[in-house]
C-alpha cells in the first residue's frame, strides 16, 4: 500500500503517521497554572534533538475549540516544565490525564498524584516517577495550519531513581531500561511495554 499524503485529510494523515511512527516516547509533562496549580499532560510528539545545549521538542496541538492547551501556555508564560517518563503500571493515570479539563484544573489533585521536590529547580516532580527532566523555555514556534507547538525545552537537570542508575569502571552511567519498564505510546488507544501491547480507550 502506497498512500499519497497531499491528497488525504489531516485527521487521516495524523492517523496513519501515529501508527506507523511507533513506538514513541511519552513526556508526561508537569506544568503550574495561572492559579499556581500543577497541570498534567501527555505528549507522544516527543523526542530529544541536541546534546549542546540538551534540547527536547515537544509538539503541542490545540483543544478542541480552537485554543492552545494548557500545557503550551503555561510554559510561555512560567518559563519551566518537568517531563517525565511514564512505565508501565502508570499507563491508566496517564490516559486519564490527557481528558480535557477547564483552564486551572489540576490533573495532579484530580488523579491523586504525589510530588516531591526537584533540587534546585522551581517546580516538583512526580515522586512515583523514575525519570525526570526539568526544563526551561528555549523557544517555542507554530508551525503547519493548525497550527501545531514546537517547544524546545532545555534540559536543566535530569533525575534517574538511585534504583535504575549505576556507573561502570569508567564512569559511564547505566540505566536499566528493563527496570525502567517504559511506557509508549502507538496508534488508536494503543500502547506499548517492552514488545506488549496494551489498549486503553482515551477518555472524553
Amino acid at each position: 500500500m502506497l498512500i499519497d499524503l497531499s491528497t488525504c485529510r489531516p485527521s487521516q494523515v495524523y492517523a496513519y503517521l501515529t501508527q506507523t511512527l511507533i513506538p514513541r516516547p511519552i513526556a508526561w509533562v508537569l506544568t503550574k497554572n495561572e492559579n499556581s496549580t500543577l497541570n498534567l499532560a501527555p505528549f507522544s510528539y516527543f523526542n530529544a534533538v541536541c546534546s549542546d545545549p540538551p534540547l527536547v521538542l515537544l509538539s503541542v496541538g490545540k483543544k478542541p475549540d480552537g485554543s492552545f492547551k494548557d500545557t503550551r501556555v503555561n510554559i510561555e508564560q512560567r518559563e519551566h516544565f518537568v517531563i517525565h517518563i511514564p512505565r508501565r503500571d502508570q499507563a491508566e493515570l496517564v490516559s486519564a490525564s490527557s481528558a480535557t479539563l477547564p483552564a486551572g484544573d489540576s490533573e495532579v489533585a484530580r488523579l491523586g498524584l504525589a510530588t516531591q521536590p526537584l533540587e534546585g529547580f522551581p517546580l516538583p516532580r512526580l515522586a512515583d516517577c523514575a525519570v525526570a527532566y526539568g526544563c526551561s523555555r528555549w523557544e517555542i514556534q507554530e508551525v503547519g495550519g493548525v497550527p501545531q507547538s514546537l517547544i524546545l525545552g532545555r534540559v536543566e537537570y535530569l533525575y534517574v531513581a538511585d534504583q535504575l542508575a549505576r556507573r561502570d569502571e569508567r564512569g559511564r552511567l547505566f540505566v536499566d531500561a528493563a527496570a525502567l519498564d517504559p511506557l509508549g505510546r502507538l496508534g488508536l488507544d494503543q500502547y506499548w511495554v517492552q514488545g506488549e501491547i496494551l489498549r486503553i480507550p482515551r477518555p472524553d
